[in-house]
């Protein structure tokens, strides 16, 4: 299993934990951006650049995860196509994402868009906060626990 992160919007409070979990979990962590990403010195964390344009690190992502790979990303269209993959989809907030929801917040996502492109003032989510941080620490912990377990 290796865990790919949407880097270019993952705020640096969520990719610290990341760096973390992935050292201690011994797990695979590739962060993928159009631009270059500092990562730790370490074994299991590693960042791959890609080309600069709309949605290259999101294409990236779908043509290289596999079934049973953890994506990281608050992209709704991302997470729906790797979902197809057989992918599990955590949010930087905490919030998993599958075949259950993800139809639900991908038609609310356009709904957004379409009230925005009508010149509706929608804002956007609240800064990243620390019970987001928190949640976010935790289902990742207990997903990693949990997947490790079964692997031995």
């Amino acid at each position: 299993m290796t865990i790919w992160v949407d880097a270019d919007a993952c705020p640096v409070a969520i990719k610290d934990i990341l760096f973390r979990a992935a050292e201690r979990t011994r797990t695979d962590t590739i962060l993928v951006a159009n631009q270059p990403m500092r990562t730790p010195n370490g074994r299991y964390v590693r960042s791959l650049q890609v080309s600069s344009g709309f949605d290259v690190a999101d294409d990236e992502i779908v043509r290289r995860a596999q079934a049973g790979d953890l994506i990281i990303t608050s992209d709704i269209p991302l997470a729906a196509e790797v979902i197809e993959k057989d992918c599990l989809v955590l949010s930087p907030r905490g919030e998993w994402l599958d075949k259950s929801n993800v139809r639900q917040r991908l038609n609310i996502r356009d709904f957004m868009d379409t009230m925005r492109a009508s010149g509706a003032h929608t804002g956007g989510p609240p800064p990243l906060g620390q019970a987001d941080k928190q949640a976010f620490a935790n289902k990742l912990d207990s997903y990693l626990t949990r997947t490790k377990a079964q692997v031995k």
